[in-house]
């Protein structure tokens, strides 16, 4: 159970629901597959799988939630094909012209005709909750889904008071820094072979690189030049990898040969267990990733953050 996308969600009030309360909210919109007449439809499964069946998986206090989106398959090649035809035909026979708005329910009336016989496919995402450490961790490669769990999970518990951690300055203004070397970057953080820089200006080009040396002259001309660093790829000590942009999303997020070892440690014959453990060593790593992370860009804004009571 190795998340592969890390978008971190930051609890600006303290997450109060219980792991009883949460279970029953998501087993309230749990997954049903599509209607007939339906493009698509999502609810909350189990993330063990066919391992398990309690829509929440809790280990340490870290809550993993499973959102399965189910859709029809519908190429609008084949849409567009049909209507076309339709189209010439009544054109052909009714000897008049077929108007945009006639276009239009024609194109509609095909979609919910053929919507029956279309295949359907299907996705998970995966997100945990951690409320001691007041995140929420979504493996998704696109704010998008990432966005789609969080608006799900905010309509099966009626609230959820979470937003982008807020830093003290942007990410592109340290990324710089630490590859011009006028920002120190932190001993535990090591620089990869990657980065993604943008034009400031108007026109806003795009250079990427990869397999460079991001301390060489090439990568500072386009500095000097005026180019800020947007994607930066990175290890932290010597445990895992990533690819981190100006949105702080971990991307092509991989964990080193000691947590596979680590896991193959552990006593577990069955495939539950091994997810449990796995789960667990990931949540544990992440724990300790994360805030150093935000310290290492500068430092998080916590003004909008309501603390747990002192009582």
């Amino acid at each position: 159970m190795w998340f592969r996308n890390a978008r971190i969600y930051r609890f600006t009030k303290p997450f109060d629901v219980s792991v009883e309360e949460l279970e029953s909210k998501l087993e309230e919109a749990a997954f049903k597959p599509c209607g007939p007449q339906e493009s698509f439809r999502q609810g909350w499964v189990a993330p063990l799988g066919r391992h398990g069946t309690q829509k929440v998986h809790s280990a340490n206090g870290y809550h993993l939630i499973a959102l399965r989106k189910e859709e029809r398959v519908l190429p609008a090649a084949v849409i567009k094909e049909a209507v076309t035809e339709q189209v010439e035909q009544i054109e052909a026979e009714q000897m008049r012209k077929v108007a945009r708005k006639e276009k239009e329910e024609i194109k509609e009336q095909l979609t919910q005709e053929m919507l029956p016989r279309a295949f359907t496919k299907s996705k998970r995402t995966f997100a945990y909750l951690a409320p001691k450490d007041g995140f929420m961790i979504v493996d998704a490669g696109s704010d998008k889904q990432a966005e789609e769990l969080a608006t799900t999970l905010r309509q099966a518990i009626g609230s959820l008071p979470i937003r982008p951690p807020a830093l003290e300055q942007a990410p592109a203004f340290t990324f710089s820094g630490w590859l011009s070397e006028t920002i120190d970057m932190p001993t535990t953080f090591t620089l990869g072979d990657e980065c993604e820089l943008k034009d400031t200006g108007e026109e806003g080009g795009v250079v990427r690189c990869k397999g460079l040396d991001l301390l060489g002259d090439e990568i500072r001309n386009h500095l000097n030049a005026g180019m800020q660093v947007t994607k930066l790829s990175l290890g932290w000590e010597d445990s895992l990898t990533f690819v981190l942009d100006e949105e702080l999303a971990l991307r092509r997020l991989k964990f080193g040969d000691t947590f596979q070892e680590k896991l193959d440690d552990i006593d577990a014959d069955d495939a539950a267990a091994k997810f449990d453990a796995s789960f667990t060593l990931m949540t544990l790593e992440l724990a300790r990733l994360i805030p150093a992370l935000l310290e290492a860009l500068g430092g998080e804004d916590r003004s909008a953050i309501v603390e747990e009571d002192a009582a």
